[in-house]
Formats: structure tokens, C-alpha cells, sequence
């Protein structure tokens, strides 16, 4: 019986032991937890709670690409998020450096490249092939984003199941602008309406037909969709090529006909057309960066709405655009991990995209921010947004895609009235040299 009572209570105090260590491991889980919460509420208010956001981190010096028009408005964020750690010694020096320019810069010499930086989302593949990203899920910060962030814009910085990037802004497209003093409300919802009022007012319609980020409207409008990369070749859906070639060749002809209206140049010039006096462009596509600038040149007779329709085979089709989005990466050979990611979150907070809304009209990815009334009160964003639901994600393309698909719009747009053979010639090139076959 007193080995039994013995064999007893050595079961219990082992039971004890273990019931111990399994609290004080929850305990441990549930402190790291916390204080990712308090870093992460610290990027955003400011508030470092009891616990360093920094894991340690001082006497940090960051570099920050961020494109020419938003540096000046980078530059403040950056000086407020300084603002809000006085016990931190902290330099950011904000250079301009494009979106679209940032991965060839970063490619190629990462060691020497921004720790934080603005990227358009098509560059995220290559960039995390080169393993040039910080994950924020690494730093505890992808929970935030999850919440604060649109499903699509957060879907667009995911890759392979990792969320690797901090979501800028929303639907970064482009849509229809307008002299409202030439072109009326009813005259911008077709193409042919569009064309035919900047004729009578003897002035041009611009878009960059060469460039192959708005020329894929033609490809798109038609039904071909791009379904992912595959041994580094662009995979297409399944599309019917008789209706590719009817939508080619309607786009042709309406260019043709109004070649003495259409002009196919960059997309730069549809504001600057808008802008000087006497003004030489009554209408064009442009993008919600350059939102503000048009805005103002046109001030009451601002017009800004989702892409036209256009005809083809007597149907008033619904013209199909590339929606992309802006991204902020963290640069995996930074020598300060903690604070950069802090500083992104800092700049994609709902406060800083609210301010880029407000000043540079600029589409959020913040939810809160896409239903505020700054944005519902802004022509080009509810353009943008509204185009949105007509356009296919600029995500995961071949960097084949773009020169090719330049090259078959300016084709279509500049050559004159085309036979459907010729169309037909020109596009099967196209494709053959996307897939880089």
C-alpha cells in the first residue's frame, strides 16, 4: 500500500510539472504576440508600448525610393514617423526613384539599393526570385495588413501563399479624361462619341497605343486573359481568335477613320495637352497619378470616368484595361530590419494613404480610406476604381509581354485601315513573341 501511495503522488507532482511548463510556453506565445501588436500599433500611432518596436535597433539610417511626385509628401511622413520616437536617433534621406524603374536598380546591386521603396506589383516575381524582399510577415506585421487592406490589393502582394510587400495604394489604372467644355457626359460613354466630339472641336485624343500597359486593352477587350507564368513563358486562357481579331479590327477601323483626331503618344501628354492655351487635347487616357494635375487645369470642366465602350459587330462593348497596383518593399540586405519595416507600415497606414488620397490623388488600398468622402469626392479616383471593374490584375507577367503588345497597338493605331489578314499576321507575331517561342 506505501508503494502504491508513493507511485501515486510521483505521477502527481510529474503531472504538476508538466501542466507548468505548458502555461509558462502560452505565456511565452502570448508575449510575442503582444509585442508584435504593440509594434505594429507603434507604426501606426507612434506608441512603442512597454516594449521597443525596435528590437534594438538606434542610430538608424535608412534611404527611401519613392516616384518624383510623391517625394515631397514622402519626405513629411518621414519626418512625422521620426517625430514619433524622440529616444530613437533616426536619418532618412528620400531619394526619387520611379516604380517602374525600382527593380532594375534594385536587380542589380541590392546591397546598395533603398532599404524602403515603392514598386509597381509586376516586379514582384522577379524581385523575390532574387530574394531581394523582406517579408513583413517575418516582422508580424501581416495581420495588419489582412485587416486594414483590401482583399485584392493584398492578393496582389501575395506570391506563392507568402504576403511579401506592404500594399500603397488600390487600383493604380487609367481611365478617360475629358474637357467637359468639348466632350459631354453622354459623348464619354463611347469611344466613337469620344472621337467624334474632339473632331468638331478640331482638337486630338491621346493615348499611348505603343506602350503595352494600355495597348493590352485591345488584347483584353477581346477576351484574352493572362493565366500566370510557366517556365518563364506568359500563358494565356483558352480565347476564341475569330473574336480577338473582330475586336483588333474594330479598333482599327475607328482609328483609321479618325486619324486626323487620334494621337498615339505618352500618356504624359493627355495632361500637358490640357493644360497649355490654346489647349490641344480635348480628351485622352491618362492615370490617376497624374489625377490632381488634370483637376486643376480643368477645374469646373473636369470630366474623369471609367474607359468608353466601343462597337464591334454592332454590340457597344465595354473596353477592358490593366489594373496594377503600387507596392512598398522592404530590402532583404537592409542593415536596419526592424525600424524599415516599421517605417512601411508607417507609410501604408491608413493616415499616410488618406494623405496621399488628399494630396495626390492617389487610389487606396485601405478600406477605411476607399470609403471616405475624400475619395468619393475625387473624379479621377471613383474613375479609377470604377475602370476596376473592368480590367485584369497586373500580376504575374512575363517581362515578354510588354514590348510585344506595344508593338501590336501602335501597329493597330497608326497604320491606317489594315486587312484582317495583316491583323491577323501582326497579332499571331505578337503572341509568338510574348510566349518568347
Amino acid at each position: 500500500m506505501k508503494k502504491l501511495i508513493a507511485l501515486l503522488l510521483a505521477v502527481l507532482m510529474l503531472a504538476s510539472v508538466l501542466v507548468a511548463c505548458g502555461e509558462s510556453s502560452d505565456k511565452k506565445t502570448d508575449a510575442t504576440e503582444a509585442g508584435k501588436s504593440d509594434a505594429t500599433q507603434a507604426a501606426d500611432n507612434g506608441d512603442d508600448g512597454d516594449e521597443d518596436p525596435f528590437n534594438g535597433e538606434d542610430n538608424i539610417s535608412l534611404v527611401v525610393w519613392a516616384p518624383s511626385a510623391a517625394v515631397p509628401l514622402t519626405k513629411t511622413m518621414c519626418d512625422e514617423f521620426k517625430a514619433q520616437y524622440p529616444d530613437k536617433t533616426i536619418s532618412i534621406d528620400v531619394k526619387p526613384v520611379e516604380e517602374g524603374d525600382a527593380k532594375a536598380q534594385i536587380l542589380n546591386d541590392p546591397q546598395a539599393a533603398a532599404d524602403v521603396f515603392s514598386f509597381a506589383v509586376d516586379q514582384l516575381t522577379e524581385l523575390n526570385r532574387a530574394k531581394a524582399l523582406s517579408s513583413p510577415i517575418d516582422y508580424g506585421f501581416d495581420a495588419d495588413i489582412e485587416a486594414r487592406d483590401s482583399e485584392a490589393s493584398v492578393k496582389a502582394a501575395t506570391l506563392n501563399g507568402d504576403l511579401l510587400a506592404y500594399p500603397e495604394t488600390g487600383e493604380n489604372g487609367y481611365y478617360l479624361v475629358y474637357d467637359k467644355e468639348v466632350v459631354t457626359d453622354e459623348d464619354a460613354k463611347t469611344f466613337e462619341g469620344v472621337l467624334a466630339a474632339c473632331r468638331k472641336a478640331g482638337r486630338k485624343f491621346n493615348m499611348d497605343a505603343g506602350n503595352g500597359f494600355y495597348a493590352c486593352m485591345f488584347l483584353f477587350t477581346g477576351g484574352v486573359k493572362l493565366t500566370g507564368i510557366e517556365n518563364e513563358s506568359q500563358q494565356f486562357n483558352d480565347y476564341d481568335e475569330e473574336k480577338v481579331l473582330d475586336t483588333l479590327e474594330a479598333f482599327n477601323a475607328l482609328f483609321a477613320e479618325y486619324s486626323d483626331v487620334f494621337q498615339s503618344d505618352n500618356v504624359d501628354k493627355t495632361s500637358a495637352g490640357l493644360a497649355i492655351s490654346p489647349k490641344t487635347i480635348a480628351a485622352g487616357i491618362d492615370g490617376s497619378w497624374n489625377a490632381t494635375k488634370v483637376a486643376g487645369y480643368l477645374g469646373d470642366n473636369y470630366g474623369a470616368v471609367k474607359l468608353p465602350t466601343i462597337n464591334i459587330k454592332g454590340t457597344d462593348t465595354q473596353i477592358i484595361s490593366m489594373n496594377g497596383y503600387k507596392l512598398i518593399g522592404v530590402n532583404n540586405y537592409t542593415k536596419f530590419p526592424e525600424a524599415s519595416h516599421l517605417l512601411a507600415c508607417y507609410l501604408t497606414s491608413e493616415a499616410c494613404q488618406m494623405k496621399r488620397a488628399e494630396e495626390l490623388a492617389w487610389s487606396p488600398s485601405n478600406k477605411n480610406v476607399a470609403a471616405s468622402d475624400v475619395v468619393a469626392k475625387n473624379l479621377g479616383t471613383v474613375a479609377c476604381l470604377d475602370q476596376a471593374n473592368y480590367s485584369e490584375p497586373q500580376v504575374n507577367i512575363a517581362n515578354t509581354f510588354w514590348s510585344p503588345t506595344g508593338a501590336l497597338g501602335s501597329y493597330i493605331a497608326t497604320q491606317g485601315k489594315l486587312t484582317r489578314d495583316q491583323i491577323k499576321t501582326e497579332f499571331d507575331k505578337a503572341i509568338a513573341n510574348i510566349k518568347d517561342e
